[in-house]
């Protein structure tokens, strides 16, 4: 379709859709084409945020304001409920402070369960044995896994989103979680193909399999594929025995080693340090360049952005979208990591805590901070994350790799006036903008 072509909206909830297939410029309803797409918005904010909210609740923690705010926000974007526009703002300002709230929830579930993070260094090979590969979010399935499997001579890897589990001591204990084997989701049709293994998809993220390992990949929790066997509950016997029937794997050690495992503590324990190496002029900037990944060809900015930045800057990341850039040997300043691996898409959480505690640690806000952030967005969960960042004022927030479909004109022009929120262009411009300002 034609830039000019593009809708305006697209609407077909209800039995008035114009000509019985979708309003596209305006509801047959009255409603605006900016409260069509806000109402977008609000779902996908409040999807991604309902995805951490089912991983805290399948470890016992729940919290029912944000179970009675899914409810209100699903609400209201039913059929002649709310042709507000301002309102769907504020709704989505709620979303985000929610979504807050959600992943505090998690982290805390997360921590309970399996104890603080620590900086963990992890392999990238194969070890000799049967193995099973673990992808998804889901740490409770990965545990449960590895106490299944403890004995039984089969190695467990992790794929993607589940790197992070590495940094748990509840579940690093497990000398047979060995390694981590590809980078982001979009790489597994590839990667479960090459390696003889059982798969366990453990939440979002699986994609439809090859046929090649379509009979010894397994699914469990929310994940379904069709002709793939799914797990209700945690009794993971049936991957067990299909990785018991697949060839040994050959000892084929990675040419990289992954560090994972920086909590809060970890980080601002380093705090006196950094506010040193900073008033002395030897961290200039922080970015946290992160968020979800996608196989989109621009997305190849997000490497060249860290590969491009001075060597007195320090690099945060997180979620798959580390992926694009944390095999780089940044070395230190001083000790301190120029790439700290916070962890999975939710502990965007523990990055905003620790802008916080620098931002208390200096004496000033958060967007004084020597502290840009640049983003990649996919899915759901990386918009609930946009909306919490937004509902703390965070500004000059860099997005991409391409502007979200359901931003309309007056929806960026809210954005771009009340938060600064920039779309990337090119590398070299950007970091040319941000360390000069």
């Amino acid at each position: 379709m034609a830039k000019e072509e593009k809708l305006k909206m697209f609407c077909y909830q209800c039995s008035q859709t114009a000509r019985g297939t979708g309003c596209t410029v305006k509801g047959v309803c009255g409603k605006e084409a900016t409260v069509a797409r806000l109402q977008d918005n609000l779902l996908l904010a409040t999807k991604g945020m309902a995805a951490y909210l089912y991983h805290a609740r399948e470890l016992g923690y729940t919290d029912p304001e944000i179970d009675a705010f899914v409810e209100r926000a699903f609400y209201s974007t039913f059929t002649n409920v709310n042709f507000d526009a301002e309102d769907f703002v504020h709704l989505a300002i709620e979303a985000g402070e929610m979504n807050l709230r959600t992943m505090k929830l998690l982290k805390k579930a997360h921590i309970e369960t399996y104890g603080e993070p620590k900086p963990t260094e992890v392999q990238t090979g194969t070890v000799k044995g049967r193995g099973i590969i673990a992808t998804g979010h889901g740490l409770k399935a990965l545990g449960a896994l590895l106490e299944q499997t403890q004995g039984t001579e089969i190695n467990v890897y992790t794929h993607s989103e589940l790197l992070p589990a590495h940094g748990y001591p509840g579940l690093k204990k497990y000398k047979h979680l060995v390694g981590n084997l590809g980078r982001a989701w979009f790489d597994q049709k590839q990667l479960f193909s090459k390696y003889p293994v059982a798969i366990l998809g453990t939440s979002n993220c699986v994609l439809i399999p090859r046929e090649e390992y379509r009979e010894r990949m397994f699914t469990t929790g929310p994940a379904r594929l069709p002709g793939v066997q799914h797990i209700a509950g945690y009794d993971y016997t049936p991957v067990i025995e299909k990785a018991r029937s697949l060839p040994v794997l050959d000892e084929k050690p990675g040419d990289v080693l992954l560090t994972t495992g920086f909590s809060k503590s970890i980080v601002l324990s380093l705090g006196e340090k950094i506010k040193q190496l900073v008033e002395t002029g030897k961290i200039r900037h922080f970015f946290l360049v992160g968020g979800c990944d996608s196989p989109l060809k621009k997305a190849g900015y997000f490497r060249e952005f860290v590969q491009r930045l001075p060597q007195d800057t320090v690099v945060l990341t997180l979620a798959c979208g580390k992926f694009r850039i944390n095999d780089l040997d940044l070395g230190d300043i001083e000790g301190v990591p120029r790439l700290i691996d916070l962890g999975q898409c939710n502990d965007s959480i523990v990055a905003i805590e620790i802008a916080d505690g620098l931002a208390q640690l200096f004496g000033v806000g958060i967007n004084d901070l020597p502290l840009t952030l640049i983003l990649s967005w996919m899915e759901q969960k990386a918009v609930a994350i946009l909306w919490s960042l937004l509902a703390l004022g965070v500004k000059g927030i860099y997005l991409g790799p391409i502007l979200p479909a359901w931003v309309n004109d007056d929806i960026l022009k809210v954005l771009r006036e009340n938060y600064d929120l920039r779309l990337i262009s090119s590398p070299e411009e950007d970091i040319k903008q941000i360390l000069s300002g």
